[in-house]
């Protein structure tokens, strides 16, 4: 993949909003009180955007969402706004990386193969279409991730990720600040049934 750092997994981040421009984030089952957004590896031959929308859809149940705005490889927004305000022409790299810690590394590693130093991502921000009676933790073949789900303020979500995720997440609120309000309360924690 072009501009891929070497020895980063290729990943696709999604910083999905609803309509009060909350962000969605979850509740890791196997690091509790660690909360991400949706995110996950690109298979081989996969586009990041199909990828994005694969792993949202399996991590979450949604099926419903708009892109508003993407990392494109020319380092600018593809953005699917007619018109954007003058000051919105921030640049971002193509791919934002985070390193794993030892205990981490040495986990994924061995699940995943190979030797990798961290993920490289390409971030997508989403909105919601429909309505949040969507979500559904446990919807995929694949393995359930997250065991509870809220909207949350640009904040919180920099505030509620695990320690190595962090700056990448500081990076990606900064770059959709523009989309993002601060003025939205996060809702109460919202448990999966099984």
């Amino acid at each position: 993949m072009e501009g891929l750092p070497s020895g980063y997994r290729p990943n696709v981040g999604v910083c999905l909003i609803n309509s009060d421009n909350q962000v969605f984030v979850a509740s890791r089952l196997n690091v509790p009180g660690a909360w991400q957004m949706p995110q996950g590896g690109i298979e081989e031959g996969e586009e990041p955007t199909a990828a994005a929308i694969r792993e949202l859809q399996e991590e979450t149940g949604i099926v419903s969402v708009e892109i508003i705005a993407e990392v494109w490889p020319t380092n600018k927004f593809h953005c699917t706004l007619s018109l954007l305000p003058r000051w919105f022409n921030r640049q971002v790299p193509r791919w934002l990386t985070n390193d794993f810690p030892p205990a981490v590394k040495a986990k994924v590693n061995r699940l995943w193969g190979g030797e990798w130093h961290g993920q490289a991502q390409k971030w997508f921000l989403m909105r919601l279409t429909k309505d949040e009676s969507e979500v559904n933790l446990a919807s995929s073949e694949a393995d359930t991730e997250f065991s509870e789900w809220k909207w949350a303020s640009p904040n919180e979500v920099i505030e509620q990720a695990v320690d190595y995720k962090r700056s990448t997440y500081e990076e990606v609120m900064a770059t959709f600040r523009p989309y993002l309000s601060e003025r939205g309360i996060a809702a109460k924690c919202l448990s999966t049934k099984w």
